[in-house]
């Protein structure tokens, strides 16, 4: 039974997950738009949000909670100098999944998962 079992464990560790989830995030953040599974984006987009919100906070604990997380310093001051400021008035969905369709590969769904504009 899975009860009290919370997000996906994609066949991974629990520290190659997060790495994993740190980095998506990273490059979400930097990039503005990845392509990625629909299980990998589902787990990330949730994450992203709160660096999100964590940066429209401001303040130096947010933007050391923020560094602790994101692997580039670059990127986090974009999260709190760009970021930040467009999503002000928002007060949540700042990214959107759109599917791709399926991988040549393995047939995995993919997605696209970005930042609003």
């Amino acid at each position: 039974m899975r009860h009290k079992i919370v997000g996906r464990g994609l066949g991974r560790s629990t520290g190659h997950r997060k790495a994993l989830f740190r980095n998506l995030v990273t490059d979400l953040l930097d990039y503005e738009k990845i392509k990625t599974t629909e299980a990998k984006a589902k787990e990330v987009q949730g994450i992203a949000e709160k660096m999100i919100t964590l940066s429209k906070r401001g303040g130096l604990n947010a933007r050391r909670q923020a560094l602790a997380f994101i692997y580039d310093e670059k990127v986090t001051g974009k999260l709190f100098d760009d970021l930040s400021v467009r999503f002000a008035e928002r007060p949540g969905g700042y990214t959107r999944i759109t599917r791709l369709g399926p991988r040549l590969g393995d047939g995995a769904v993919m997605v696209q998962l970005e930042l609003v504009k």
